[in-house]
């Protein structure tokens, strides 16, 4: 490919590579991404099957994914719903709840498609009401995932209220991570959206069977962006943008070139005016533009050369999946992005609304 490479792991801001450098890489995969249900996937589709291989389809919907025969349903309107002759296949997700059962886990791991469970503290971001209230209730079903390799995806912040926002997640590592990993040893487990330098570490010196994925916006973002100036509605998502320091530590942990931190975009689209409400939904709407976004930020810090272990190779292997054969280029060209998608019957505002992003997918 043709990019220059760091050999240190300093992040700087300065570019480094020239406008029409172009990269070639195996399709990615996103191990984190909403597309919603109705009418609504359809128009996620067209963004996600041009930039991914493989997706992991959250399962936080109303009512939420419980069961192997929900997402079964699930499964097909993703897969009808993609554009004609897409090479994508959406991987299935069980919303875990404090009654999952192992019956339900075996029963899920028999259809080939239902890749994971995934744990949401109940009440602790987008339709998570359902989620679990206590780790030990889970257990029976995280025994039997260990058991018939199924991995387990974690929203990895508590959700009581008198926990400030901004220390959820460090909260979450010492009541629930710390006890997980030593009861579960062989269960594969992956923090998602990680966003503090705490979980970076945590992650890191962990055991080999926990992993964390990382979006492109908490690599590109601080909580500046959100506040600084004015409420910015289509920055807020949960987990939280942090300090600089916390944003620092992430696109070091993407940029390392360490197999335990992949690409996850938790590209979560809401109605525009569902986000700019006097209380609006979290969640940041990056399918159009996710594999450019994480070009822009690897190109940022000079690390172009790890990013498609980031985005296409890493992943896969964590998931014991065959990486896919497909590959994309990329250029370094930059585009204008609308002010909004459609989505469904409505729209939504995508990040960089009228802005432009630095990278592009080349065309056939």
């Amino acid at each position: 490919m043709s990019s220059q490479s760091s050999s240190t792991s300093t992040v700087t801001p300065t570019a480094v590579v020239c406008e029409g450098t172009t990269i070639t890489i195996t399709k990615p995969d996103d191990f984190h991404h909403h597309f919603r249900d109705g009418t609504k996937p359809k128009s996620i589709l067209k963004h996600a099957t041009k930039r991914f291989g493989r997706c992991i389809a959250m399962p936080n919907l109303k009512p939420p994914v419980t069961t192997t025969s929900a997402a079964t349903e699930y499964y097909n309107l993703l897969t009808t719903s993609s554009p004609p002759g897409a090479k994508f296949e959406p991987l299935m997700t069980l919303y875990l709840t404090d009654n999952t059962t192992p019956e339900e886990i075996y029963k899920a791991k028999e259809t080939g498609f239902i890749k994971a469970c995934k744990y949401y503290p109940a009440g602790a971001t987008t339709n998570s009401d359902f989620g679990v209230t206590s780790l030990t209730k889970t257990y029976p079903a995280l025994k039997a995932m260990e058991e018939v390799g199924m991995l387990l995806l974690i929203h990895s912040e508590v959700s009581r209220s008198e926990v400030d926002i901004f220390d959820r997640e460090e909260v979450f590592i010492q009541e629930v991570m710390n006890p997980l990993i030593r009861d579960f040893t062989k269960l594969q487990i992956v923090m998602e959206h990680i966003s503090t330098d705490k979980a970076v570490e945590y992650v890191k010196n962990g055991p080999d069977n926990l992993a964390a994925t990382i979006t492109a916006h908490h690599l590109l973002y601080n909580r500046n962006a959100l506040l600084v100036g004015g409420i910015k509605p289509h920055f807020y998502c949960l987990p939280i943008l942090k300090r600089e320091k916390h944003r620092i530590a992430l696109l070091t942990a993407a940029t390392s070139g360490s197999p335990k931190f992949f690409a996850g975009t938790d590209s979560a689209p809401h109605e525009t005016a569902a986000k700019e409400s006097s209380c609006g939904c979290a969640g940041v709407y990056t399918a159009h533009g996710a594999i450019e976004l994480y070009a822009e930020a690897f190109d940022n810090v000079g690390k172009l050369d790890l990013l498609e272990g980031f985005l296409s190779l890493h992943g896969a292997k964590f998931y014991g999946l065959d990486v896919n054969q497909e590959k994309v280029t990329l250029v370094k060209k930059r585009w204008d992005v609308p002010a909004k998608y459609d989505f469904g019957d409505s729209d939504v505002t995508p990040l960089r609304a009228g802005e432009t992003i630095a990278w592009s997918i080349m065309d056939d």
